[in-house]
């Protein structure tokens, strides 16, 4: 569904916002964008959107270039930024109504999808008097109102409290059952674990990495074992899973019956991203 090969973006100081980066998105598939700040994250949404046409390279979506893409294109993708791009003096329902009715081929039903992100019963108040989480539910209803073949959600979960948060998990799962190819950027690893078929790690506009979330963590971490005893206060030491046969001290505190606590632990996809760019996204 989405081809890029060798896309370079720079600036016209020649340094380069992306460097020689190329990778593929099946349809049906959810893949993740990670990076710190600047990394070129939002270049590339720009690129793959259409918004950016200065690139050297090949980006491509649906099969159709993207700085070819013409009006009739943008029925096929769906866009849910960070920030609310909707109308602060019209309601929810107005909202939808009017952005609705810019396409050409009709919409989903308004009430069903607004029920869906538990907005229903506030359909009626002005954007302006919406929670930061309101407004991004809202927003997510306008990327998908039209049925688009492709989403873009950018961070679809920030200012959402757990269950809201659950929720829209839930609803971007529910769009990929419906054959929706979906990229989707974050700062959150757990969204990322929880939601991504892939994932790239972005830094200074190069991929260091591509993968799936699970194999990530399996190939580049390892699992850990934690144990704790008494002996002039409580004492901790770590080893690694498939070593554990190995571990001289947690065997004789067994024999002893002096071991208090143990516990396994893998690492998570931010630890992997640490290791493997020397950022943290925060």
């Amino acid at each position: 569904m989405i081809q890029v090969e060798h896309l370079t973006v720079g600036y016209e100081r020649g340094k380069n916002i992306i460097t020689d980066m190329s990778f593929s998105v099946k349809k049906g598939e959810i893949f993740g964008f990670l990076g710190s700040s600047g990394a070129g994250k939002s270049t590339l949404q720009k690129v793959l959107t259409g918004m950016l046409t200065g690139y050297e390279g090949s980006a491509s979506v649906a099969g159709v270039e993207c700085r070819c893409f013409d009006r009739d294109f943008y029925e096929k993708i769906g866009v849910d930024f960070e920030y609310s791009t909707m109308y602060e003096k019209l309601t929810a329902r107005e909202n939808l109504k009017f952005f609705g009715s810019l396409y050409k081929n009709g919409t989903r039903d308004i009430e069903k999808l607004l029920d869906a992100v538990g907005l229903l019963a506030d359909a009626d108040k002005r954007l302006e008097s919406y929670s930061k989480g309101m407004r991004s539910r809202v927003n997510f209803i306008k990327a998908i109102l039209h049925d688009p073949e492709i989403l873009y959600l950018d961070e679809p979960t920030s200012g959402l409290d757990p269950a809201n948060s659950k929720k829209m998990k839930e609803l971007i799962k529910g769009e990929q059952k419906r054959g929706k190819t979906i990229l989707l950027t974050t700062h959150n690893m757990q969204d990322a674990t929880e939601l991504c078929d892939r994932v790239a790690f972005i830094v200074n506009g190069k991929i260091c990495a591509l993968d799936s979330p699970h194999h990530l963590i399996m190939e580049k971490g390892a699992k850990k074992v934690t144990y704790t005893w008494e002996e002039h206060g409580e004492q901790t030491a770590e080893c690694r899973l498939e070593e554990i046969g190995n571990e001289q001290k947690l065997l004789e505190l067994i024999r002893a019956g002096r071991l208090r606590s143990i516990h396994s632990s893998e690492p998570t996809l931010n630890d992997i991203f640490v290791e493997l760019t020397g950022e943290s996204l925060g």
